[in-house]
């Protein structure tokens, strides 16, 4: 995610008054072009979501509408209780983005969380792609056409395309650009007190955008500072003098305004210490294969070997490799550019993650992944992650020799712009995303929908929200998300049992997992869920089910008829309760406020 933290810079005096327009024309194509990759999202707000977003998107709906619930109801919006009742929620030590949330809240509260959530993506898009370009264009490009097109690269990257899909905290990426920005000045000497404090205010603001982006953007700075120091020490060491104390201050500034969130992140109820993800990295594959939400992945479909659709991280595709390589052989001579090379060589190493893979089966262990899984902080970042930070780097790369060569005013340069265009497109034209599909919501049960559920639920508390809770089978969980949605769309009025979050896994080490700690009853109703066996019940198990209950609080059980095996879960829900439940609608429904007792 850094490219030019040493770059010289053009003289903002003599190429401000030009810049206003291209500015103008390059915000108008990011955005349209955002809308064009979510366009099925906004003809879609009522009954679709976006296909591949697995129940990330259901989770980030929740997080925008009890974020707006807590602003407007003055309560805390760091910490919910409405899911993994009676344990709550850490928000902060989830991806609830406060920092995009909570200035949203207007917009949630009167459109609703889908909306909020189509538009940080659209958004997110359109303002990475700008504050690239921005940068691109501030620094070490002097083409607005060049700087755009590195805009482009950078903001619509597969991997860009493929957080898209379900990730704003990986897709609203438009501050670390800004940041970089102020580094270089930094470095300059140039405006120093005012760059300090934007320097400050937007990492402190970017703590509660995301933090794991923000960590991998460091992890790419220091990298490149280090590479350029290697190939030009004393311009280098000159810059990072000039800018060691302002960073300094910025970061004590920073420190000061997110503290209260941290603290509460690592400290607050439900707080942990690491996430462990135990997932694979990049495969050599990805790094080739074109993404299968492009033209070229129509076109050319291979194997799809990302951890999932939302991770496809690398997918550049080989005419794009080649280019990069073309570009670092053209302009070899530049330190920034070697510095460069060996930054995108490091990143896309660590990328790989634990162990090394062709396509998905691992070949080998991987020394770097093994060293990044046993350091702290970095253990709980997700590997394949890191070769994000290697795009706007790219970008850079083709900007550069785009910019030279458009300036190329000799006799052989129209010849030179003809056959640089054609080989860009070649690269690019492969990687243009098609627009996101979307898939039809599944509806409420008519018993949460019309709100029938009030009549088997305890009066409201003094927060609005009924005192009991709603258990759902099969309990929620990050593979089955849907309550929530169906919690969302009753205005957040009940809480349910479990859910899909990151939480304290209960280990002694404070190692976190996602969702709730599996209780006996979610366990067995899961399991149910997946296989379609109906268990022999035994007095053991109906009376965890009554001690499982007392502990969520429960009032009413429902199970919708679309749930999986909705008929063994049925007849194992009445074997645990010795009830047969009554129908509601399209549910059936178990009152357990006398079972619990």
């Amino acid at each position: 995610m850094t490219a030019v933290a040493v770059a010289p810079s053009a003289d903002d005096e003599t190429v401000a008054p030009r810049r206003r327009r291209p500015d103008a024309v390059a915000a108008a194509v990011f955005l349209a072009l955002a809308f064009v990759v979510l366009g099925n999202q906004w003809r879609h707000l009522g009954t679709g979501y976006l296909r591949y977003s697995g129940q990330d998107q259901t989770m980030w709906e929740w997080f925008f509408a009890v974020t707006a619930k807590s602003v407007a109801s003055l309560q805390n919006p760091l910490f919910s209780d409405l899911q993994n009742a009676p344990a709550g929620v850490n928000m902060m030590a989830n991806t609830a983005m406060l920092g995009l949330s909570v200035p949203l809240t207007p917009v949630t509260l009167v459109v609703g969380p889908t909306v909020t959530f189509a538009l940080a993506l659209t958004l997110g898009l359109a303002t990475t792609a700008f504050g690239w370009y921005f940068l691109f264009s501030r620094t070490v490009i002097r083409s607005p056409l060049a700087a755009g097109l590195g805009g482009l690269i950078a903001g619509f990257a597969p991997g860009m395309i493929s957080h898209a899909s379900a990730h704003p905290n990986f897709t609203v990426l438009g501050v670390l650009p800004v940041l970089l920005f102020c580094l270089i000045r930094l470095g300059q000497g140039r405006s120093v007190r005012r760059h300090t404090v934007v320097l400050g205010l937007l990492t402190a603001w970017q703590v509660l955008l995301g933090e794991e982006p923000l960590l991998i953007f460091a992890i790419a700075v220091a990298l490149m500072l280090l590479a350029h120091t290697v190939v030009a020490p004393r311009s280098t060491l000159a810059a990072v003098r000039r800018a060691a104390g302002p960073v300094v201050v910025a970061a004590v500034l920073a420190g000061v305004l997110v503290a209260g969130p941290l603290w509460w992140q690592f400290r607050g109820p439900q707080s942990y210490s690491h996430l462990d993800h135990q997932l694979p990295g990049n495969s050599l594959l990805s790094f080739v294969a074109f993404p299968p939400q492009s033209l070229g992945g129509l076109v050319v479909p291979v194997q799809d070997v990302a951890l999932n659709p939302t991770e496809q991280n690398a997918y550049f595709g080989v005419p794009l490799l080649l280019l990069v390589v073309a570009c670092v052989v053209v302009l070899r001579r530049l330190p920034l550019v070697r510095a460069a090379a060996a930054t995108i060589l490091v990143l896309a190493v660590l990328s790989i993650g634990t162990e090394l893979a062709i396509t998905e089966d691992p070949v080998a262990r991987w020394a770097p992944g093994e060293w990044l899984d046993r350091t702290p902080l970095l253990e709980s970042v997700l590997e394949t992650r890191f070769v994000l930070a290697a795009v706007p780097i790219v970008a850079m790369l083709v900007a550069l020799v785009t910019d030279r060569v458009l300036a190329d005013r000799s006799s052989g340069g129209r010849r030179r712009v003809g056959l640089w265009a054609g080989a860009v497109a070649v690269a690019l034209v492969p990687l243009v995303p098609v627009p996101l599909p979307t898939a039809e919501r599944t509806p409420a049960p008519t018993v949460l929908a019309d709100g029938t559920w009030r009549d088997l639920v305890g009066v409201e508390d003094i927060d609005g929200v009924a005192s009991g809770t709603v258990v759902t089978v099969p309990i929620p969980s990050p593979g089955n998300a849907d309550a929530l949605r169906w919690q969302v769309d009753a205005g957040l009025e009940y809480r349910i049992a479990g859910g899909y979050f990151v939480g304290p896994s209960g280990e002694a080490d404070g190692e976190a997992k996602y969702g709730a700690v599996d209780r006996p009853t979610a366990l067995l109703l899961g399991r149910v869920a997946r296989t379609g066996d109906v268990p022999d019940i035994s007095d053991v198990d109906r009376s965890r089910a009554r001690e499982d209950l007392a502990f969520w609080n429960a009032d009413v059980v429902v199970l919708p008829d679309d749930a999986p095996d909705a008929v063994a879960l049925r007849r194992t829900v009445a074997a645990l309760l010795d009830d047969p439940g009554a129908r509601a609608g399209d549910a059936v429904v178990w009152d357990v406020r006398g079972v619990r007792e």
